[in-house]
């Protein structure tokens, strides 16, 4: 039987038998796998990335962006801890607009994480297979397809296996970046960080050689530095305690992602000159490897280029878990095609792992990692508006909610993380117009099929839906 809602949309009643095919493995993650989470989530953008934005703003406008960046995920992640606690669901985001805007808001920002979280490994293995080329000699599809069958079979396996393995290649890929700041370090020189010369552009300067627009041009760039944290509360039907785990992890995980782009960006232009990294497909090896520092290769640089790999692995297989969680809990609500949501024997949602997955390696064909990577980038940006609107809207209109963790600054600190986001999602258009075709596809064909058909069959009692309306 369906039930019609004011907000345009009609639940449909299942069985019990449909929820017991759709659960996932409750208690594998403690709050310290969950920092490694986001850690993992986010740690290639420090390998690889972040220096195009040298080329965009010279090292002054990348730093001004990181800082605004730092700021606005700073601020979105104790909102985000806020949140997690009211709708601790493994829809993360999606849920949290769910509450606050309704079937249509939680559809639209859903989708909207979901461009981010799907797209961003075919990026990532494109990346990887560039790695390899330069490592083993071997690129291309063969890497995309070895690297998809071989994590999505761990992840199919299980869930506390794969987040312990995620923990342990993050691990390593920390201490490469560890490795590489103490090496930098004695060829440290402020006057390397302004080596590109200034242009004529208005309020060009030696700090600010593209002006003012160059800050920015370089804040997507900037972004790479934090870019996917947001992903933490997609782990909550797994976390142990979510409402206490939960902001623990995303928190915890900001701090340490701070401390690397702080470091990285003072350390890496810092030794080696920022134009000698503005186009570098590999700026840390090549800042260790560059005349200013070692003038070749070294055991250090070897250790680093070998082990970005695994920062690259670390960020392809962590954003893998989070593209099947939120596949997972929008289909189980009846938002996405319900099979997408069954699971295992062993309780993990291998369609939604899977199917995604085939998707992302037919992307990976297309080796345009970088345009692939605006398009998740604008996916993000979208999401992190919707979701601190949520923040807001849920703190004006249900005040006396039960917040288990409480956003520091309450709406003035989610407020500074919208406006922020705001100004990223036009800055990601400035950079690449292709990024707002290739989204408003995609995002238009995700709004067809709500609007024509799911919209309709939504599923009663789901996991963030029960009682909202």
């Amino acid at each position: 039987m369906e039930t019609p809602h004011s907000s345009g949309v009609e639940y449909e009643k299942v069985g019990k038998g449909y929820f017991e095919h759709r659960q996932l493995k409750r208690g594998v993650a403690g709050w310290m796998l969950l920092v490694g989470l986001g850690v993992a989530y986010v740690i290639s953008g420090d390998f690889a990335g972040w220096n195009f934005g040298l080329a965009q703003g010279g090292w002054g406008g990348l730093f001004v962006a990181t800082l605004l960046m730092a700021t606005m995920y700073t601020c979105m992640c104790f909102s985000l801890a806020e949140l997690s606690t009211i709708a601790p669901t493994a829809g993360g985001g999606y849920g949290f607009a769910r509450r606050a805007f309704g079937p249509w808001g939680g559809f639209l920002c859903g989708v909207a994480i979901l461009m981010e979280y799907a797209i961003a490994p075919a990026a990532i293995a494109v990346f990887i297979g560039a790695y390899c080329g330069s490592l083993f000699g071997i690129d291309g599809w063969p890497v995309y397809l070895a690297f998809y069958a071989v994590f999505l079979g761990i992840h199919v396996y299980g869930a506390g296996e794969a987040l312990r393995l995620i923990f342990i290649i993050t691990a390593v890929a920390v201490v490469a970046l560890i490795a590489f700041c103490v090496a930098m370090v004695p060829y440290f020189s402020a006057d390397k960080l302004f080596d590109i010369a200034a242009t004529d552009a208005a309020g060009a300067s030696s700090f600010l050689p593209f002006g003012y627009l160059g800050i920015w041009a370089a804040i997507p760039y900037a972004m790479w530095f934090f870019l996917a944290i947001e992903g933490v509360p997609l782990a909550a039907e797994e976390t142990q305690d979510p409402k206490r785990d939960l902001p623990r992890g995303l928190i915890g995980g900001m701090a340490v992602l701070l401390l690397f782009a702080a470091l990285i960006l003072v350390l890496g232009p810092g030794g080696a000159g920022s134009a000698a990294l503005q186009d570098s497909g590999n700026p840390l090896v090549a800042a260790l490897e560059s005349p200013n520092v070692y003038n070749g290769p070294t055991l250090v640089s070897r250790f680093v280029n070998f082990v970005g790999l695994a920062g690259l692995v670390a960020s392809f297989f962590s954003i893998i878990f989070g593209y099947s969680r939120l596949t997972f809990a929008m289909s189980r609500a009846g938002y996405l095609p319900r099979f997408l949501s069954l699971t295992s024997e062993r309780k993990t949602p291998y369609v939604a792992l899977i199917v995604p997955g085939i998707i992302g390696f037919l992307l990976s064909l297309t080796g345009q990692g970088d345009l692939l990577i605006l398009v998740a980038v604008f996916g993000a940006t979208v999401s992190y508006v919707m979701m601190m609107a949520s923040h807001i809207a849920l703190r004006i209109r249900e005040p006396h909610l039960k917040r288990e963790y409480k956003t520091p600054g309450g709406i003035l600190t989610s407020g500074v993380a919208l406006v922020l986001a705001c100004a990223a999602v036009v800055a990601g258009f400035l950079v690449d117009p292709r990024v707002l075709i290739g989204a408003a596809v995609v995002y238009a064909i995700f709004v067809a099929y709500f609007a024509i058909y799911s919209r309709h069959h939504l599923v009663a009692h789901a996991p963030g839906e029960e009682g909202l309306d």
